[in-house]
């Protein structure tokens, strides 16, 4: 699933229609990811409508218009966002279309169908967008939230306390595990475990690794260098690019994991 990085990439690729006004709206009916969704008035709102502003939190995006309507997609599994100039056929995946007056077509593409369009027009921030907690890198995001949320969940493993949205928003499977090995700690670890010292840590190295995958996959998509675990996590065999060690995969918490017997040894959050 696309996690903070991947949705800020994605964000981006309908910012060409930035300015520009919707001359018609497409939504194929036969779609899980326009479930819910009243289409006449989602085609009253947005055609004639310009697009003011595209943004992008935790695994959601939304478009802004003119008219006070908005328009959010959650990407799912394997939904990716593409701008076009040039007007093609409409593809078996492409589930929603925006034609935008300067001939660019906005289209949301997802072949499994575990996204979802949402539409909303009022005054008021949808409540889909308003209840995404604060950012990893807003100052709004401290220490003492990490360290509260933590004791909550005390007896959870720390690998899957990472996953959790209300707290953690945008993080995903990757990130987790980068996170983990770039802090020395087990995924393992019992949320519970973790002294004020390394509360902090865990803290500061979210916030690294948030700022890194934006400048590098957020940018432009490129390729993680191989000093990250990002490139030797996804298949047995892989060594630790610190410790040059075998790293181990295993599930935890429902989820595939990957990480460094030398580098981090369970007790370390107790430091």
């Amino acid at each position: 699933m696309p996690e903070l990085a991947e949705v800020e990439y994605f964000r981006k690729q309908w910012d060409d229609g930035l300015g520009q006004t919707v001359a018609k709206v497409y939504l194929n009916p036969k779609a899980r990811v326009g479930r819910g969704i009243n289409v006449k008035a989602m085609n009253r709102a947005l055609v004639g409508a310009k697009i003011t502003q595209s943004l992008a939190a935790a695994k959601q995006i939304a478009l802004c218009f003119s008219n006070g309507a908005w328009l959010g997609v959650h990407l799912g599994m394997t939904g990716k966002l593409e701008a076009t100039a040039a007007k093609q056929k409409l593809r078996r995946h492409d589930h929603f279309r925006l034609t935008l007056n300067n001939g660019y077509e906005l289209i949301f593409v997802d072949p499994r169908q575990f996204g979802r369009i949402q539409f909303w027009s009022g005054p008021e921030t949808p409540p889909w967008w308003a209840k995404i907690p604060s950012a990893i890198l807003s100052s709004e995001f401290t220490p003492g939230d990490v360290a509260v949320f933590l004791r909550r969940r005390a007896r959870t493993t720390i690998k899957a306390v990472l996953l959790m949205q209300e707290r953690f928003p945008g993080i995903g499977n990757w990130m987790a595990d980068e996170v983990l090995w770039r802090a020395g700690f087990h995924p393992r670890a019992k949320a519970g475990d973790f002294s004020p010292q390394a509360v902090r840590k865990l803290y500061r190295t979210l916030k690294e690794v948030c700022r890194d995958a934006l400048r590098v996959i957020g940018k432009d998509w490129s390729d993680p260098p191989d000093s990250w675990l990002f490139n030797h996590r996804w298949e047995n065999g892989g060594r630790c690019p610190r410790t040059r060690t075998a790293l181990v995969r295993a599930t935890i918490g429902g989820r595939t994991t990957c990480w460094s017997p030398r580098r981090q040894a369970l007790g370390a959050e107790r430091r």
